[in-house]
Parts: C-alpha cells; structure tokens; sequence
C-alpha cells in the first residue's frame, strides 16, 4: 500500500501543478511555461518519491514497465487504479479552487484537458491526435525505461525523465494538450465532462500504444547486445 500510496499522491502533484498552471496561467506560462510545470513536477516527485514506487505517476509508463518484465501483474493494475486516483483528487481540487476565482469555472479554463478538433489550439484531427500521442509517449517511455535501467544513471534519472517530458509537451501542447499520461487525462475529462470526456479515448489509447511499442523496442534492443 505504500507503493501505491506514493502512486496516488505523485499523480496528484503532477496533475495539479501541470493541469493547473495550463487552467489557471496558461496565458501568462505560455507553451514554455506549462511544459516546464509538467517536467519539474515530474522533477520534484521522483526524488520525493522515487525509493518508495520509482515514481511512474503514468499508466502508459507502468505498462512499459510491466511489459519489460520490471513490475508483476497485480502491481501494475495497483499502480494504474492509485494513479487514476491521484489524477481524479487534483482534478476536483483544482476545479475547487478555480471556482473560488473570477476565471469563469472550469468550463472556461478548460480544466487542462486534452482534446483535438476544435479544442485543438491548431485544429489537429482525431487520427493526427492518436498519432502524436503514440509516438510522444513512445519516445517518453523509451528514454525512462532506458535511464532507470542501470546504477549508473539512476542518480540523474529524476532530471532527465523531467527534461524528456518537458520537450515532448514543447511539441504537443499546440497540438493536443499533450497527454503522455492516460491518468492525467482521465482526471479533468471526467470533472470537465462534455467535449473533454468524449475525446478521452485517445488519450487514453495513444499513450498505452505508444508505451507498448516502447518496449517492445526497449526489449528489442537488449537482445540485439
């Protein structure tokens, strides 16, 4: 319980901080701004929580973990259920907190939720939005299972999983919102409701695909050694 405990709440600090500077600042933040939210609390959280879960706050990455034979069964979906829980808390607590300003609610912050079409800020279609999350996440999760895979990049592993989440959310933010995170998307899509939850599917579709062929490749390539 622990692990999944340390799950919950590195979910609910990613979630809060990205989604909510996006909800809340993303004028001000811009694409920069908010990439750099997402990346340093990813940052913050795995040397917070690091030792206790290896701070996958991601289902997508924990399905990467699990399929490189890192993780069993039982905590893999321990894992998934805590981070939905920990994303689904800083949604409501994040939706709380802009309905005690004068932004307009939730609705009109958008809640940092993903989305294509027309909540798209260049109007990416469903199919183009299901290809960037794939290969977003693709290239996300491959670099994690690659820096934690050895002593010798451990102690940096917390720095460069953030820098690598804050440049594939440089590129994706434009173009999705950039999940990565199907957790993270389930989280506002399910307060936001409406628009954010039926486009959910490719937030949560892409990212677990993306992970999957991540590592298969990572896989792929330790054979090839």
């Amino acid at each position: 319980m622990k692990k999944y405990t340390a799950e919950l709440l590195g979910t609910f600090v990613l979630t809060l901080f990205g989604c909510g500077s996006a909800a809340i600042a993303g004028a001000t933040l811009g694409t920069l701004g908010i990439a750099f939210a997402f990346g340093l609390s990813i940052v913050a959280m795995a040397y917070a929580i690091g030792n206790i879960s290896g701070c996958h706050i991601n289902p997508a990455v924990s399905l990467g973990v699990w399929m490189s034979g890192k993780m069993t069964a039982k905590d893999f979906f321990g894992y998934v259920l805590a981070q939905c829980a920990g994303a689904l808390l800083a949604a409501l607590v994040l939706a709380a907190i802009i309905n005690m300003t004068d932004l307009g609610g939730i609705a009109a912050t958008g809640l940092g939720a993903n989305g294509y079409g027309v909540a798209s800020s260049v109007g990416l279609t469903a199919c183009g939005a299901l290809i960037v999350e794939i290969i977003l996440t693709c290239v996300f999760v491959l670099t994690i299972l690659g820096v934690t895979s050895g002593e010798k990049t451990s102690a940096i592993a917390g720095l460069v999983i953030g820098l690598t989440l804050t440049f594939v959310h440089i590129m994706g933010i434009p173009l999705t919102g950039t999940s990565v995170n199907p957790a993270r998307s389930f989280g506002p899509a399910l307060v936001l409701g409406g628009q954010a939850l039926c486009q959910l599917w490719v937030f949560v579709f892409g990212p677990f695909i993306g992970a999957a062929l991540a590592a298969l490749i990572y896989k792929g390539f330790n054979k090839a050694k």
